[in-house]
């Protein structure tokens, strides 16, 4: 029986991107498409919105009636939204699949508090390749404890967040491989900055254009650099991990899951 799933924030960038993708994934289907109270999208058909013709879903802003037959949660929305999909998706013991990023200490707690009874698997980056990237660069911050680590990245104009989800995901692998906290190594330079301090984790954000995600991260020894880099060209990268997700997610038993569990890997 096909994993019955429903899109949140259908009418953004991912959200689209998600239920375009889907259409094409004969083992799901899309039965509801969730967007906030003050979208202009409310009651338009999702597939339209998502530019692949009438799909008879409806964009609503009411979860509860869907999460009550839905396998699986994709969500790419808000802060506040995922928190509250991730306490209906712990009553009805659901896969919730987040890639919203930009959360706080407290919704953090909230989530974790969630994956005691729902299957979360949450992200700052759903690719497969961010995630592999992810495995090396703990790997390479632990072989090489000497090196300086420096994170870049840079994404459109319309981003929010910064240093981005997936920018704080590959420094909290490079913390990992150091053993450290990466609230404690987290660091960004400036004219203020001074020399700089060792064991931090620095990170520089830039944006503009149309960029969908760049990201490098630099080890930087005496007369030597390793660079670790991963560049997304197509969204269509973060909803095809996030359908590997939900779909990995079946028949698991409750926790709080990350991309390395989809893939395999060790953490």
């Amino acid at each position: 029986m096909p994993i019955q799933t429903i899109v949140a924030g259908a009418s953004g960038r991912m959200g689209q991107v998600v239920i375009r993708q889907l259409a094409g994934e004969p083992d799901f289907t899309l039965i509801g498409a969730l967007e906030s109270g003050t979208s202009s999208s409310l009651g338009a058909d999702s597939g339209e919105r998502a530019g692949i013709g009438m799909n008879g879903i409806g964009v609503s802003n009411d979860p509860l009636p869907l999460v009550a037959k839905a396998d699986a949660i994709i969500d790419f929305s808000t802060p506040e939204a995922s928190v509250a999909l991730a306490a209906l998706a712990a009553q009805a013991r659901i896969v919730h699949i987040i890639g919203t990023t930009g959360f706080s200490g407290s919704d953090e707690e909230r989530i974790r508090a969630a994956a005691r009874h729902a299957t979360i698997v949450k992200s700052g980056n759903m690719s497969l390749g961010v995630t592999l990237l992810a495995a090396l660069v703990k790997e390479a911050a632990k072989a090489l404890p000497d090196f300086d680590v420096e994170i870049v990245e840079m994404h459109h104009r319309m981003k929010k967040d910064a240093p981005s989800g997936t920018a704080l995901l590959l420094g909290a692998a490079a913390a990992e491989g150091r053993n450290t906290s990466p609230a404690n190594a987290a660091a960004r330079h400036d004219s203020k900055s001074g020399p700089r301090k060792e064991g931090t984790i620095g990170f520089a954000s830039l944006r503009g254009g149309t960029v969908v995600g760049d990201h490098s991260v630099i080890l930087a020894g005496a007369s030597e650099r390793l660079v670790l880099s991963h560049i997304a060209e197509d969204r269509a990268i973060f909803a095809r991990g996030a359908i590997a997700a939900a779909r990995w997610g079946q028949g698991k038993k409750p926790g709080l899951y990350a991309m390395a569990d989809v893939l395999g890997l060790l953490r």
